[in-house]
């Protein structure tokens, strides 16, 4: 269920003029990691905040999780890239990563990290339509985290289908669910004119009208626990008013050693009929 999602937009053969398509484009990652506030005194400081966490981005980016990983990853690149990220010495060791890293200010570092991929996804969008700037939610149960005692194992994020980046994330408590974070993740990202997708869990008149309210629109799974909307949604194809605009869509696909046909219909036979926030079509 959600809002009809705009068509595939005409190209222009015209270019455009320059000032219609230049837009500003991100900092350097690296620089945002510069305005991380240091946590460690000034005696025995040896490496940059900064250049620590460029290597911990590298490095993880290359495959390496651990903080023995991380300090391994950081004295195999080498000393060119080791003084290109901003160290002076060698690169730090394991037990370094770790002391660093339990101390840091993990809300302001997400903070910075989600304004940053905020203004990726806008400067990946020149021409922005809705559905190059969907974004989804999406809760992840951090592997190992419960071994390692961290706070929060279970995250809600918000992520950019356009980029694949994470926009925003909040630590879920074990005793609740999503939902009860769903709204704090909302309020820290730009909703209007983007899409939200999510799961059937987060499917909540209040997570709709928030949407709305902000000038967004959303796809939302509809199971059993909406029952009245999943029951008028059953209804509407089963018994389609007269009138009803219903188009369907087909795909067929071959392969490990099957078919696979699917098929979308949407039905606006629920507009003016359902009091759910924002509903301007219904799909099974």
């Amino acid at each position: 269920m959600g809002s009809c999602l705009p068509g595939t937009p005409r190209m222009h053969h015209n270019p455009l003029p320059k000032w219609a398509i230049m837009i500003a484009q991100p900092r350097p990652l690296i620089e945002v990691f510069a305005d991380i506030p240091e946590v460690r005194s000034r005696r025995g400081k040896r490496h940059p905040l900064s250049a620590i966490l460029a290597m911990a981005c590298c490095a993880m980016l290359c495959g390496y999780r651990s903080y023995s990983a991380i300090a391994e990853g950081g004295r195999n690149y080498g000393t060119g890239i080791a003084h290109a990220l901003g160290f002076t010495h060698n690169t730090p060791c394991a037990a370094t990563l770790h002391t660093i890293f339990r101390h840091v200010d993990r809300d302001d570092l997400e903070a910075k990290l989600g304004a940053w991929a905020e203004s990726v996804v806008v400067s990946t969008l020149p021409t922005s339509s809705a559905g190059e700037a969907a974004v989804a939610l999406d809760g992840k149960t951090l592997r190992g985290s419960r071994k390692q005692g961290a706070p929060g194992v279970h995250l809600l994020s918000a992520l950019s289908h356009h980029v694949g980046l994470t926009l925003t994330q909040q630590a879920v408590d074990a005793k609740t669910n999503e939902i009860t974070q769903v709204e704090t993740v909302l309020r820290q990202i730009v909703l209007k004119d983007r899409v939200v997708t999510m799961d059937a869990l987060l499917t909540q008149r209040h997570v709709a009208q928030t949407i709305v309210d902000e000038g967004g629109d959303d796809v939302m799974i509809v199971t059993e626990n909406q029952p009245q909307l999943r029951a008028d949604i059953a209804l509407g194809f089963t018994l389609p008013p007269a009138g009803d605009r219903q188009e369907t869509a087909r795909t067929v696909d071959i392969g490990h050693g099957r078919i696979e046909q699917r098929n979308a219909t949407t039905s606006e036979a629920l507009v003016g009929y359902s009091d759910w926030p924002g509903l301007a079509q219904v799909f099974e």
